[in-house]
């Protein structure tokens, strides 16, 4: 029998060989994320597959799984070790190995498999791992099925089975590239700087981008898993201003940065602006609109209010629905309510039924930044974004907070917006007009200024967001007061980047 998980083992001995070591604050609300080494060990992975295939037993699905890993030195040993607990489990896995987190959730269907398990650590900074699950595609694990995993895995409750395999699946990224390549070319010349921030993306973007008809320019694209200039991460400022500088130097129409796994795309425009995902999300809805009037858009609580209210979207008939962030819940909010496509300001977009399969999809959503510009000849990215009613918004800043305190953090400050709400209390100047607590707290004043507080479901630090539609010295008041309360709580600590 395969020994119980400790939490805890020295690295420099042979107890590290020889039992399994995983971090119960690894089970995110819809992932797992650990510090390889620190956190979890190799045969913690094995658990961990021993884990997920008793689970799949559990939940009555037909225990066959596809598996991938991104370009970190470790990410390949840890798949195997995780597929060795999968198989031992009685579960077939299909390896397409060195992936994209969405080419994983296209092989699901393409190799008509129910399950997935994607070897990543996103963009998160190198000694960090960890896996993107799911048993229903195309919506992947939330809360319910990841503590469910947790108990099995921590109690070491495993269910041995017959009949688990492991095969390679050869050549299946492109499988993947044809997938998405295989339509009419633009008819717009458009030079694209592509960047990819040495990380996963960059065998297979540019590729992409160029077989559609774009004029790639390539930034960092040269895979290397050190990530010797910034992590892969388009919501990051650092690599959001070198695609900029690219942008300017290079002449370019606009510029795509992927993430390390290339389920979330970053854009700058021609003049080399940055532009937040949650704006790019409300201009592609005003295309996708166009062609498909009266559609539903789930966005996250972290994005702007224009889906409310710009006049645009409005004349298109268009539903917003404000849900939770994260992947996996605006994933199965999109699936639920058969909503046309979902955005969140981290860069995670889900393009449904009739323009994609419910996932996110980094480098989809590049295309379909290209194809708007291809339907509106005669603007550029500037022009299309220009056109937007005017919002003044912070980036998505990270005060640190323990995972083990993050969560009490976020109920007290929910609890005193919450108490000012009924005493009606100003804050930022103003009375509260609305909060939103569907995850954290949204507080809205009367002139729509709002900010948002919640707990980070992948790293010990909480999320704050702000915006106005008023000025940027309104936006600035909403962070200082939002910041009050936060100092309220001894365990914030400080932001990655502000204001």
């Amino acid at each position: 029998m395969f020994p119980k998980p400790l939490p805890e083992l020295s690295r420099n001995s042979a107890a590290y060989e020889q039992q399994p070591m995983v971090k119960a604050t690894g089970f995110r609300e819809y992932d797992a994320r650990w510090l390889f080494e620190k956190e979890i060990n190799l045969m913690g992975m094995t658990a961990l597959g021993l884990g997920l295939g008793t689970l799949i037993h559990e939940f009555g699905v037909r225990p066959e799984i596809v598996t991938g890993h991104d370009f970190r030195s470790y990410s390949s040993a840890i798949k195997y070790a995780l597929a060795t607990g999968l198989v031992a489990a009685g579960v077939k896995v299909h390896d397409i190995g060195l992936a994209l987190s969405p080419m994983a959730y296209f092989a699901q269907f393409d190799l008509d498999l129910p399950c997935v398990a994607m070897v990543t650590a996103s963009h998160n900074d190198n000694g960090w791992t960890g896996v993107k699950m799911g048993t229903q595609r195309p919506v992947t694990f939330g809360p319910e099925e990841m503590n469910r995993l947790k108990d099995i895995v921590l109690s070491g409750a495993y269910r041995y089975a017959e009949g688990g395999g492991y095969r390679f699946v050869p050549d299946f990224a492109a499988r993947y590239i044809d997938a998405l390549t295989k339509r009419k070319k633009i008819s717009r010349k458009l030079k694209v700087v592509c960047a990819c921030g040495n990380g996963t993306a960059g065998a297979f973007a540019p590729k992409i981008f160029e077989r559609l008809g774009c004029d790639v320019v390539p930034l960092d694209t040269e895979l290397d898993f050190t990530f010797p200039h910034y992590n892969p991460n388009p919501e990051d400022l650092k690599m959001l201003h070198a695609m900029s500088a690219k942008v300017r130097e290079s002449g370019a129409d606009l510029g795509l940065g992927f993430d390390g796994d290339g389920d979330r795309c970053g854009v700058v425009d021609n003049n080399g602006a940055e532009i937040f995902a949650d704006k790019i999300g409300v201009m592609l809805a005003r295309d996708l609109s166009k062609l498909y009037p009266g559609s539903t858009f789930v966005v996250d609580v972290k994005s702007t209010g224009l889906f409310l209210t710009d006049p645009v979207l409005l004349g298109n008939g268009v539903k917003a629905d404000y849900w939770k962030t994260g992947h996996s819940y605006i994933k199965r909010r999109v699936t639920d309510l058969k909503a046309l496509a979902g955005f969140e300001k981290s860069g995670h977009f889900f393009f449904n039924t009739p323009v994609g399969r419910g996932y996110d999809d980094g480098l989809l959503t590049g295309i379909h930044i290209v194809d708007m510009l291809d339907r509106n000849p005669n603007k550029s990215m500037a022009d299309l974004y220009a056109d937007l009613p005017k919002t003044w918004g912070s980036p998505t800043m990270a005060p640190h907070c323990a995972d083990e305190a993050k969560y009490q953090v976020v109920e007290k400050v929910v609890a005193r917006f919450k108490d000012m709400f009924a005493k009606g209390e100003k804050v930022a100047g103003q009375k509260i007009r609305d909060l939103v607590t569907v995850n954290g707290v949204r507080v809205i004043a009367q002139d729509g200024t709002w900010g948002l507080v919640r707990a980070s479901s992948n790293k010990p630090e909480l999320v704050v967001v702000v915006e106005s539609p008023v000025s940027e010295a309104r936006m600035r008041e909403m962070f200082a007061a939002l910041d009050a309360v936060l100092r309220e709580n001894p365990g914030v600590g400080a932001y990655n980047q502000t204001i």
